[in-house]
């Protein structure tokens, strides 16, 4: 074949094969990349309450319409509405005052997907209805719920078990670093990882605001910030894993905190807080390191652990229905040993800590947290200040501040835990 007859062919060959039909993963591959669609969860734009003692009505304002489920709870009376998650474009301080059978109420995201309203009662009380309204006439989609009064002997409280809530799962790494999820009941990650176990425990989030500075912070946002960055620097060091029970602004119950560090055999476990006092009893300024006991070391530690211990009250979830530990001679001699690992941990810390950060006159106290009652776990709940103090406030809101602090949190930690780390790194 001469150079002209190949060359022909060549051109013949080549017109054939751009007929032909592209093959589908090629196809794909040409394709400008899609882009990510954001779920647009529903709006939240206007709440009122109306009505008496003996009739009151809660209406919500929505951009569309929604499902709901109430149901009522005693001890203290409370009404809890359940709904798909929701973001609340509501005015600051809404729900500190209610009406007629409302005294309160508050609202939150519950759960991944999920939020809950719960309103604060006067008394008891029943609900007579509970309905959402299209949107029609340029007016917004609206739940409503109504409640009328009852005598306390007519007042009939939700069937056990259909008030607990749907747990969300704990984020953890895995040994090659990549996150994934467990409930916290169960292991659902198989890892070989050896290195020591720390739980850090953002308190509050979702519906559970914590308390409240003044210019607006919220409790539950600043220590979930502390506890990232501390997640952070511990992770650096390599030394150890850290399991966070919540890394974004969702509830998770007390005893699903507890869970979690027991089910991933947690060598310590870490509450971060942020204490507020009412301006009549004083002004009291510094961070505080508190361990588990009984009898609580004085009466300021006593009222703090009593109001912490009602964040599940706060989310709506029946306190009636969390088992209760078995208390038989092991349990007991592990909870000794566990608590003299916490006393042991808890002036570590304040060691290390004292040096960066002011630190309350009385550093190191004890009370009956709920969230420290992991029988097998060395536990402590860190006050890091108080937001009801301007200083304190300052220091929480600063990022200078922040990192020092968790600087000395974490050298507490390697301190405590080091003997324990053969290996820098996770075992193959």
């Amino acid at each position: 074949m001469n150079y002209r007859a190949f060359w022909a062919v060549a051109q013949v060959c080549a017109a054939a094969f751009l007929c032909l039909p592209i093959p589908r993963a090629l196809a794909v591959e040409s394709q400008p990349p899609q882009p990510v669609v954001a779920v647009a969860f529903p709006v939240a734009s206007d709440v009122r309450v109306a009505g008496d003692g003996k009739q009151t009505r809660f209406i919500l304002d929505l951009d569309r319409k929604i499902d709901a489920r109430a149901f009522v709870l005693a001890d203290p009376y409370r009404v809890v509405v359940d709904i798909p998650q929701v973001t609340f474009n509501l005015s600051p301080g809404v729900g500190k005052e209610g009406r007629g059978l409302i005294r309160a109420f508050r609202y939150g995201l519950v759960m991944p997907g999920g939020s809950r309203v719960v309103f604060d009662l006067t008394g008891p009380a029943k609900i007579e209805k509970t309905y959402v309204i299209d949107p029609a006439n340029g007016q917004p989609a609206r739940l409503v719920v109504e409640l009328a009064a009852v005598e306390g002997s007519a007042f009939k409280a939700s069937s056990p078990g259909e008030d607990k809530v749907q747990l969300r799962p704990a984020i953890i790494a895995d040994a090659s670093g990549t996150a994934v999820e467990t409930t916290g009941t169960t292991r659902t990650a198989k890892t070989t990882d050896s290195r020591p176990v720390i739980v850090i425990d953002p308190g509050h989030g979702g519906i559970d605001n914590g308390t409240q500075a003044a210019t607006g912070e919220s409790e539950k946002m600043l220590v979930l910030d502390f506890a990232k960055a501390l997640r952070d620097r511990i992770e650096k060091s390599g030394k150890f894993r850290v399991v966070m029970t919540r890394d974004d602004d969702t509830f998770v119950p007390l005893g699903e905190r507890v869970r979690i560090a027991r089910s991933n055999t947690a060598a310590l476990f870490v509450s971060i807080h942020a204490d507020a006092l009412p301006k009549r009893e004083g002004d009291a300024q510094g961070a505080t390191v508190y361990t588990l006991s009984e009898r609580a070391s004085d009466a300021e530690a006593e009222k703090l652990a009593e109001a912490e211990n009602k964040a599940d009250a706060i989310a709506g979830i029946n306190l009636t229905e969390e088992p209760a530990e078995v208390a038989d001679i092991l349990i007991e001699l592990t909870q000794r040993e566990t608590r003299t690992f916490s006393n042991r941990f808890a002036r570590t810390l304040v060691n290390e800590m004292k040096g960066v950060a002011r630190m309350h006159k009385h550093p190191l106290k004890s009370a009956g947290f709920k969230v420290l009652k992991a029988h097998d776990v060395p536990s402590v709940l860190v006050e890091l200040g108080y937001v009801s103090n301007k200083d304190d406030l300052q220091h929480l809101v600063s990022e200078s501040w922040r990192s020092r602090t968790v600087g000395s949190v974490a050298q507490a930690v390697d301190a405590f835990l080091g003997k324990r780390v053969v290996s820098t790194g996770p075992s193959n």
